[in-house]
């Protein structure tokens, strides 16, 4: 898997890509990463990428230029152009789902915006598919990036010590329960004791207790969930 980010800081990655599961990943050649400066594709001397917007209004717009021009460098880098991604709050929600699909790919490249957003000539030309974690706004699409990456690179066959792990995760494809207790040594802390099914070394009964309690945390915190299980998949 190949990624390739665009951004405006791209000293914000520095110390990400050097740590825990990606840095490895990135050593067992199993992902690269690609940081891009924005900048690099300004053209002028003091190498500005916004502008006031057209209209009026607070901040400032990224302008189209730089942008598009970026993109079309930063494409022909591999054999294939990848998947095209714009962080925004406008965009669809990342999820479980999504995050499989996008596992499925050779290359994701993604755009981090900063400001007041883009000019609306960036959507226009580069038709990015446009992707937000969620109902509220960032400074910067940086973290959305990280986390696309993060949730990403758990699918990659060999990142993961245990591939059971990204299996049993909550969300995961075939699992839409959240996931189950988990407990460790000591055996009892400040007068809370694992529970007794999990020492027993019946697998059956440890198989079962977990299914109940992810079920029963799942109603509790997120009924939403076995909702959308109980309902159909959307047509292709």
């Amino acid at each position: 898997m190949r990624f390739d980010v665009l951004t405006l800081f791209p000293e914000i990655f520095t110390g990400y890509l050097g740590e825990s599961l990606l840095n490895k990943a990135i050593g067992k050649e199993l992902v690269n990463a690609h940081i891009h400066n924005l900048r690099d594709w300004a053209n002028d001397k003091h190498n500005r990428v916004d502008d006031r917007p057209f209209g009026g209004g607070p901040g400032m717009v990224i302008r189209v230029q730089p942008v598009v021009e970026a993109i079309e460098q930063i494409q022909p880098m591999a054999e294939k152009p990848g998947r095209l991604i714009l962080l925004s709050p406008q965009g669809k929600t990342l999820d479980q789902p999504l995050v499989e699909e996008l596992a499925r790919e050779t290359r994701l490249t993604m755009i981090c915006g900063r400001y007041e957003g883009f000019d609306q000539r960036v959507i226009d030309l580069l038709r990015p598919e446009e992707i937000s974690l969620g109902d509220f706004v960032l400074n910067g699409g940086e973290v959305a990036a990280m986390a696309i990456i993060d949730s990403v690179i758990r699918l990659i066959p060999g990142v993961l010590g245990d591939e059971q792990s990204a299996v049993d995760d909550s969300f995961s494809e075939g699992n839409r329960l959240l996931e189950f207790p988990q407990y460790t040594r000591p055996r009892e802390y400040r007068g809370l004791e694992v529970p007794e099914v999990l020492l027993g070394g019946n697998h059956q009964e440890i198989l079962a207790w977990r299914k109940a309690q992810s079920l029963e945390k799942t109603i509790h915190r997120r009924a939403d969930l076995l909702d959308k299980q109980s309902q159909p998949p959307e047509p292709k």
